[in-house]
């Protein structure tokens, strides 16, 4: 083995832990076995460059479609292009209002303990303002991840590139043609750039990018292609966080069981790493066995709960499968 591997195999034996190396060998068995992947990605974990690790997965074919709140979608597009004018916050939890306040005005908008240099955002406004224009003028329609790949196709862009282009899961994303959903995108600099230049006349209306039920159909269509017909696992579901990118995409069987009532296998793999406790009514810390009682997934789904930072457990899990 590899000497990640060897490492985790080793040290890894018991409580989180243990479930981490359990859930990646069953994630690289069920790619061996035929299986697909869907990996869904809460947060802004872009900005904790996930595309480090994501990338490759997606190069090799073992991540076959994403879904993913818009901050993700676009903080990785963000970091590509100007990833070193990013600056780090060291002591970020020592941050009073006055300092938030003084990086608000430098332009500066904080993850943790990373900043976004605002000018970033208004540079890929500009061009995503022009495809939106065109779209709409040809009437056009797209979901928020093929905007981002049509302007990271334009050789102007590539040039601005600051950062290895080998760790941009979107741009791995659209070179492989996997589908990229963003659910509730308006929750995002971008989808707030959006709406805004609709409400000044800039762009006629909001039809050229897809609305979050024209996604769900899309995810829907993209199962019923994909799930093995029993002849391979049934698409396995990886999910890093919880909130919306995850309860969207889960949802697409029990829509088309319950409500397209045909019949399709469940989820063939379930696993899920966040830092979220058991609560009452929070999707995010909801144990993995309620989701049977609603149709996502069935007593036999294989399944692993890993209460820990996706940022920390998502590598290793991703340099397992990789053989590192």
């Amino acid at each position: 083995m590899g000497a990640i591997r060897d490492f985790m195999s080793k040290h890894y034996l018991h409580f989180n832990a243990r479930e981490l190396v359990e859930a990646a060998k069953a994630y690289e068995s069920h790619i061996e076995a035929g299986g697909k992947m869907l990996v869904a990605i809460a947060g802004a974990m872009s900005t904790g460059e996930l595309g480090v690790s994501l990338a490759r997965m997606i190069r090799a074919g073992k991540v076959h479609a994403i879904s993913c709140t818009g901050a993700n979608l676009e903080e990785d597009v963000f970091n590509l292009v100007a990833g070193p004018d990013y600056e780090i916050v060291p002591s970020w939890r020592d941050m009073s209002a006055v300092d938030e306040r003084l990086l608000y005005e430098r332009g500066m908008n904080r993850v943790t303990d990373t900043c976004i240099p605002e000018k970033v955002m208004r540079h890929i406004e500009g061009r995503l303002l022009d495809s939106w224009k065109s779209a709409s003028a040809a009437e056009e329609r797209k979901m928020p991840s093929e905007f981002l790949f049509e302007i990271l196709c334009a050789p102007e862009l590539e040039s601005h590139f600051q950062t290895p282009p080998e760790n941009s899961w979107v741009l791995a994303a659209k070179k492989a043609g996997i589908p990229v959903y963003a659910p509730g995108w308006e929750d995002s600099t971008t989808g707030n750039i959006f709406t805004a230049n609709v409400m000044m006349g800039n762009l006629p209306d909001h039809a050229c990018v897809k609305s979050g039920t024209e996604q769900l159909e899309s995810l829907i269509e993209w199962y019923e292609e994909n799930h093995g017909a029993g002849d391979v696992p049934s698409v396995g579901f990886f999910q890093l966080g919880g909130g919306i990118a995850g309860d969207f995409a889960i949802c697409a069987v029990p829509c088309i069981i319950q409500d397209l009532r045909r019949d399709v296998p469940h989820w063939d793999y379930f696993c899920q790493v966040t830092d979220a406790q058991p609560s009452y009514g929070g999707y995010s810390g909801a144990p993995a066995n309620e989701k049977i009682s609603w149709g996502k997934l069935s007593p036999s789904t294989p399944r692993f709960e890993i209460n820990s930072d996706a940022t920390i457990v998502a590598p290793l899990i991703f340099s397992w499968v990789m053989g590192d």
